[in-house]
C-alpha cells in the first residue's frame, strides 16, 4: 500500500497536513502530529504495516500495541478518504 499521488504531505512546524489535489475525490485537509508524519512518510513508497511499525519503533519509545493501534487507525482514516493505493 502507498499514498495516492493525488495527496500531498505538507509540514508546518510540528503539524503535518495531508492536502488533496484537485484530482482527489476528497476535499478538505487532514491534520496530524509527528506520528502521523512518520506514517505518511512511510506511505510515500509501497510499504506494509510491519514496515511502518519498525519506522515508528526506530523513532519513538512506546508500547508496540499502542503503535500498532495508531497505525491501524491512521490507515483506516486514510482509506476512508480514498488516500491509499492498495
Amino acid at each position: 500500500m502507498k499514498l495516492k499521488k493525488e495527496f500531498i504531505v505538507h509540514n508546518v512546524g510540528d503539524e503535518t497536513l495531508l492536502v488533496p489535489t484537485a484530482e482527489a475525490g476528497f476535499h478538505g485537509l487532514v491534520q496530524g502530529n509527528k506520528t502521523v508524519d512518520t506514517i505518511l512518510n512511510c506511505l510515500a513508497e509501497d510499504t506494509t504495516e510491519e514496515k511502518i511499525l519498525l519506522a515508528l519503533k526506530d523513532k519513538y519509545d512506546g508500547d508496540e500495541a499502542d503503535m500498532r493501534a495508531d497505525i491501524a487507525d491512521v490507515i483506516a482514516k486514510l482509506r476512508s478518504i480514498g488516500a491509499i493505493d492498495e
